[in-house]
């Protein structure tokens, strides 16, 4: 159960980076580039750390997933980034086959 926890502090470290990304403005701003460069270096560090004990497809499924999802959802409410229709079903479609994954595939030991 580590791996999961450890794969949640990955994925909020990398919505935090990628939350920071457009304040770095390519990079040329420092206390934001820090931010973002931490945060991914963080997301990272964790993600190795599930690799021990969830397997890596699972892994990056749920990290990528998750991720899309959550920024989409805080790029909303901080960039007034709104998702359309389209862009909302796929987000939708993303958290059903994690979920998928998750209930039913025998790779994952439940």
């Amino acid at each position: 159960m580590m791996g999961y926890f450890w794969l949640a502090i990955a994925i909020v470290s990398e919505v935090t980076a990628t939350l920071f990304l457009p304040a770095c403005k390519g990079f040329t701003r420092v206390w934001p580039s820090l931010a973002c460069a931490t945060s991914y270096g963080l997301s990272f560090y964790f993600l190795s750390l599930v690799l021990n004990s969830v397997p890596v497809g699972v892994t990056y499924a749920i990290w990528s997933g998750a991720g899309i999802v959550l920024v989409g959802i805080l790029g909303a409410y901080f960039y007034k980034q709104i998702p359309d229709v389209p862009a909302m079903i796929g987000m939708g479609l993303i958290i059903a086959g994690v979920a998928v994954m998750n209930l039913f595939s025998k790779t994952i030991s439940h």
